[in-house]
């Protein structure tokens, strides 16, 4: 009786225990997946960046600098004859039209470079863009996550970020970051720290500003080399919405597919092709060498070969692939090398506006159509040389000429001191509104214009 009794209670016992372990096998195989789960999401969230919104700052008409201003003031300034010369030669040649705006500062006689006037040319451009960026989404200034600006010469104390962060009230924890000395080409190198930023900090809002102060950079010496950058450089900034959020995706303008980055620092003549310096006098000047386009064009090359691969499709691949076996093994010396159709990449092309010069040899080196470099044609046309913020005077040439669609591709190509080359590629999210208000929308049925050549 009593075994009975007991084996039911015992085999009753075995079946509770194995359903508790078949229980327990099923919990731990939940976490198991759940686990696994997670770490996939985490390894594969999206890290995309997206460009929500960008605003280019447009001076005042009566900031502009017309040709016979600017030849006016060399005369009353007390040039040599060989000086003033050689200056209008160079803005003959240089693309740049009447339309272009100095600060309030270098309109006087004689130039007014304080730091007084330099912190109003800044505060004057970038306090105008990020208010006109900021209120035209409605986003308040506590809402920004990561703050990045870019000024080549003028660096002050308390930085720009800080002048910023004073003035609309960002918060205590903003990572903010003040960067100088990168050249033109810092624009582009601005939104390179963002992404990467943005890549560690999630669900995050970045803030990129991009300009040249003109006010202290005005050389008022005879050497010739540092006279041109008289000439090139005009007043401009752009202010840039960048986020890695999910549900900003349906607002952005642009995703943001690649940014290659080439420094030939290491090359001798490569790093003083645009050196600041005094010259023989103590003056100090921004000095632009002959060497500079070729410099240029090596840079490319390079940051080409990093960027190739990426956006061009196989076929132009393999024909450069042939071409390379054709010159390096079989030692074809004639045979010149293929240079790939980039137009079956990109739609737009944005070449920075650093001269008429440069933009026509990338243009040629890279074998566009001259229509391909339009909107850097008359960006420094009509704003001249802007240095970091020119890409995106071009970008909104583009948009507000009605030319990019949802699906285009645009290449931004970046020249700077160092010297350095940076490529940004950006696919367009949504057809664009040309009727947008823009730096172009009050004289954007004017363009393009024909240029006047001149023979020097």
């Amino acid at each position: 009786m009593i075994m009975k009794s007991f084996l039911p209670n015992y085999f009753s016992f075995l079946n509770l225990s194995s359903i508790s372990k078949c229980s327990i096998s099923v919990t731990q195989s939940i976490a198991v997946i759940s686990l696994i789960l997670i770490l996939l999401y985490i390894c594969f969230r999206s890290t995309s960046v997206y460009l929500i919104d960008y605003v280019c700052y447009l001076p005042p008409d009566n900031l502009r600098l017309p040709h016979s201003h600017f030849i006016e003031h060399l005369d009353l300034y007390n040039f040599d004859k060989e000086i003033i010369d050689f200056h209008i030669k160079v803005l003959e040649k240089s693309g740049i039209g009447d339309e272009a705006c100095m600060p309030e500062s270098v309109h006087q006689l004689p130039p007014y470079t304080s730091l007084k006037n330099t912190q109003a040319e800044t505060e004057m451009v970038l306090f105008t863009i990020v208010d006109d960026l900021l209120s035209k989404h409605n986003i308040h200034p506590k809402s920004i996550d990561i703050l990045v600006s870019n000024c080549s010469i003028f660096s002050p104390t308390p930085c720009i970020t800080s002048t910023i962060i004073n003035k609309f009230g960002f918060r205590s924890n903003v990572k903010s970051f003040s960067l100088s000395g990168m050249g033109c080409s810092a624009g582009l190198l601005s939104v390179s720290l963002a992404k990467d930023l943005l890549r560690v900090h999630k669900n995050s809002l970045a803030l990129v500003l991009s300009m040249e102060a003109v006010a202290p950079n005005g050389y008022v010496g005879n050497k010739k080399s540092m006279i041109i950058a008289n000439v090139l450089f005009r007043m401009g900034g752009a202010a840039i919405l960048l986020s890695n959020k999910n549900q900003d995706k349906g607002i952005a303008k642009y995703k943001l597919q690649h940014l290659v980055r080439t420094h030939l620092g290491s090359n001798d003549k490569a790093y003083q092709s645009v050196y600041q310096e005094p010259d023989e006098n103590g003056i100090v000047g921004v000095s632009l060498s002959r060497s500079l386009l070729s410099v240029a064009a090596s840079a490319l090359r390079i940051n080409i070969i990093t960027l190739g691969p990426l956006v061009l499709p196989y076929s132009e691949q393999l024909q450069y692939v042939w071409s390379m076996i054709h010159r390096k093994i079989w030692a074809v010396e004639n045979k010149e090398m293929y240079v790939p159709n980039f137009k079956k990449a990109f739609e737009h092309f944005c070449i920075h506006a650093g001269g008429k010069a440069v933009i026509d040899g990338i243009v040629e080196n890279l074998k566009l159509h001259r229509e391909d470099g339009e909107a850097s044609r008359m960006t420094l046309y009509r704003f001249g040389n802007t240095s970091s913020s020119s890409l995106w005077y071009e970008l909104s040439y583009l948009e507000a000429k009605g030319r990019v669609k949802k699906g285009h591709k645009v290449w931004q190509i970046g020249f700077g001191s160092g010297f350095k080359c940076n490529s940004a590629v950006w696919k367009c999210l949504s057809d664009i509104d040309p009727n947008v208000r823009s730096a172009w929308s009050d004289r954007i049925h004017l363009y393009p214009v024909e240029i006047p050549v001149f023979d020097c």
